[in-house]
């Protein structure tokens, strides 16, 4: 397959153009050939990944996910575009059919996304996410939502009809400050907890449904410490808490790696950083202290459905 050329990225000409601007984003649309696409690595214990979209305008600091952009340029750029898959839904149809028909009685298990924000804020004009939620719906996978983002309460009525589903809702720090500085763009801590406790009190956990909820404080970023008690205690809304610290990093730029944003953050927060693994240790040992209720689990172990 030739070479895909982005207008705005590169000296050759364009092959794929944009298709509008959306803040600071560029926007470019292109079918897919797949969208389901196996699970390996961190989160193998799925049957696939699936990424409505290439590219997420949140652009956080410490992202690993801008290892895997088009090209160097755009890796550069990254929170600056936005790819839209535009045949998502329709691909997604024929994949789960054919996952049938080989399968009979086994639902896939589907861990959405990997490398990108289903609730980005393209899909709040898109909808592609919701689109692909209704294909999903009448498959019936077991699901797993990542996102940082409250919009996805705008697809509740969809999400209550899934019978084996988990959201994760990713939260780094309980600081704003903080946040402020390794994610700008995203949504405020206290509208990201208000989402996770109107999911789970929107969506039932019954014998028909088994609907479950996490925050994901990954990668664990500082929350300053007089902070820190009222941040985990508004923990227990959740049904686990996922902690992680930051990706390796290795300088290989085709290699999911903290990027050099971060590492150039983290040395505002020496307090934090010069012992990480002190701090990290300490901000756990707070969590099983003032979560007794609330599973606690590290790493990969965590982002398993059960």
């Amino acid at each position: 397959m030739a070479k895909l050329h982005y207008e705005g990225y590169g000296n050759e000409p364009a092959t794929v153009l944009v298709r509008e601007k959306l803040g600071s984003a560029n926007v470019y649309a292109k079918n897919a050939q797949s969208i389901l696409n196996k699970a390996t690595g961190f989160i193998n214990a799925y049957d696939f990944t699936l990424n409505p979209y290439r590219g997420c305008q949140y652009g956080c600091s410490y992202c690993y996910a801008a290892a895997f952009s088009p090209n160097s340029k755009m890796r550069q750029d990254w929170g600056n575009w936005v790819i839209i898959k535009q045949n998502a839904a329709e691909v997604l149809g024929k994949e789960l059919a054919n996952w049938d028909k080989k399968h009979p009685g086994k639902p896939a298990s589907i861990y959405m996304s990997s490398v990108t924000d289903p609730y980005q804020p393209i899909e709040a004009k898109q909808q592609l996410t919701r689109q692909l939620l209704e294909v999903m719906v009448s498959y019936q996978p077991t699901l797993v939502i990542q996102t940082r983002s409250p919009m996805i309460t705008r697809d509740i009525d969809i999400l209550r009809q899934f019978q084996r589903l988990r959201i994760n809702m990713s939260i780094p720090t309980g600081s704003e400050s903080v946040r402020k500085d390794f994610e700008a763009r995203s949504p405020s801590i206290k509208a990201r907890l208000h989402a996770i406790g109107t999911l789970k009190y929107s969506i039932p956990c019954d014998d028909n449904h088994e609907a479950r909820f996490s925050v994901t404080v990954t990668p664990l970023l500082p929350t300053l410490p007089d902070e820190q008690a009222y941040f985990i205690s508004r923990l227990e809304v959740a049904d686990r808490v996922v902690v992680q610290e930051f990706h390796a990093s290795n300088g290989r730029s085709l290699v999911a790696s903290t990027r050099e944003d971060a590492l150039v953050l983290k040395r505002k927060y020496a307090w934090w950083y010069d012992d990480e693994e002190k701090s990290y240790q300490q901000f756990m040992a707070k969590l099983a202290c003032l979560l007794m209720d609330v599973q606690i689990m590290e790493g990969k172990e965590g982002f398993g459905y059960e």
